[in-house]
């Protein structure tokens, strides 16, 4: 899905963008161009800012099963 227009910016581009260390809008700004123009794309790029960033949580921590000793 787009986000940006102005610069075609999508949402895996914004993930592949957090995989390599982004985490704040300003750092998309100055890695992608998020956010440079008309600024439309400020909230949608926040949202999937913060969806990737959740999701990199997730994965990064492990799978702990609690059962019956």
């Amino acid at each position: 899905m787009y986000i940006c227009l102005c610069n075609a910016i999508t949402d895996r581009q914004v993930e592949q963008a957090v995989n390599q260390g982004a985490r704040q809008l300003k750092d998309l700004r100055s890695l992608l161009g998020v956010s440079k123009d008309c600024g439309r794309c400020t909230r949608c790029a926040k949202q999937c800012l913060k969806s990737s960033l959740e999701q990199q949580h997730e994965q990064q921590q492990p799978n702990v099963v609690l059962g019956r000793l």
